[in-house]
């Protein structure tokens, strides 16, 4: 099973567009999961047309997208348990907020977003995964995304870089 791994996209109503390398990167994978700050649920729509999604809701999306998606879940893909959060709060770092939303739960994988800031560690044997953005690399040098590659028993995550079209 291949994931396609999205966050941070922060797409206003006035300006819908997603890049060309996303969205052809995303082609053929059969689960797209996005960890929150769609800001349009048109994002979630464009998402969907290309593969299943699941996703959470960001700090920065409104109370519609909150009340549709929550704010944080667990899925099942390929027999793993994946934790979804956007990662935002106060105290520790992103990566340690994340970790820390699913202290109790048999997770594999952990999903996050919100640093816009790519990341992928394994911690306590737990995948600790950042796409980063597709579309608002802040102080990150290429825009982002990820995949996430389950086959059998094994679990590898990759990084996608490029730069703005």
């Amino acid at each position: 099973m291949i994931i396609g791994i999205v966050s941070d996209t922060h797409i206003s109503s006035r300006n819908r567009y997603l890049p060309a390398h996303l969205l052809e990167g995303l082609q053929g994978v059969d689960l797209i999961v996005h960890a929150g700050d769609f800001c349009d649920w048109w994002v979630y729509e464009k998402l969907s047309e290309l593969a299943p999604v699941e996703a959470v809701a960001g700090n920065n999306d409104g109370d519609d997208i909150v009340e549709r998606l929550g704010l944080q879940k667990i899925i099942e893909a390929a027999g793993k348990r994946i934790g979804l959060v956007h990662g935002d709060g106060w105290r520790g770092t992103t990566p340690d907020r994340a970790f820390n939303t699913f202290p109790n739960e048999a997770v594999d994988i952990i999903v996050f977003g919100h640093s816009h800031t790519p990341l992928s560690e394994v911690r306590e044997d737990i995948l600790l995964f950042n796409p980063g953005s597709p579309t608002d690399k802040r102080r990150e040098p290429r825009y982002s995304y990820g995949k996430i590659t389950i086959e059998g028993d094994q679990v590898s995550a990759e990084h996608f870089f490029f730069d703005k079209e």
